[in-house]
């Protein structure tokens, strides 16, 4: 399998488990029963889980643009040094914002978003060079 399909998948895995500490966080707060209905007055959650589930919603948004990137070069036969290499990179600054941002590190996740961004352009560039 190419390093592209490879990081594209790496990204999807992350962001399918990224649920799991919000669901954790929802379930000792407002216990089992509030978890799994519609509680009228719900009670809060912590800070870190709402920007856990801020991050979730953010790296969903950014896949719609990463897969259907990788997905084209993949069907284009496009696949270069530096496609391998922004692939690579999207997943490690994905992983970085994640973290960045469930533990409030501003600087560092406006940056790995950013980061990310550039890996996208890259292959969009790429796929439109080819």
């Amino acid at each position: 399998m190419s390093i592209e399909l490879t990081s594209l998948t790496l990204v999807v895995l992350f962001t399918s488990l990224m649920w799991m500490p919000f669901i954790a966080n929802v379930v000792s707060i407002r216990g089992v029963g509030q978890a799994l209905g519609y509680p009228e007055s719900p009670a809060p959650l912590d800070a870190w889980a709402n920007r856990v589930d801020r991050a979730h919603r953010n790296a969903v948004d950014n896949l719609m643009i990463f897969a259907p990137l990788v997905l084209v070069l993949q069907l284009g036969g496009i696949s270069n040094d530096a496609t391998m290499l922004a692939c690579m990179v999207y997943v490690v600054s994905r992983v970085v914002h994640f973290f960045a941002l469930v533990f409030a590190i501003p600087v560092i996740k406006s940056l790995s978003f950013m980061l990310a961004a550039v890996c996208q352009v890259v292959l969009a560039i790429a796929i439109l060079a080819a």
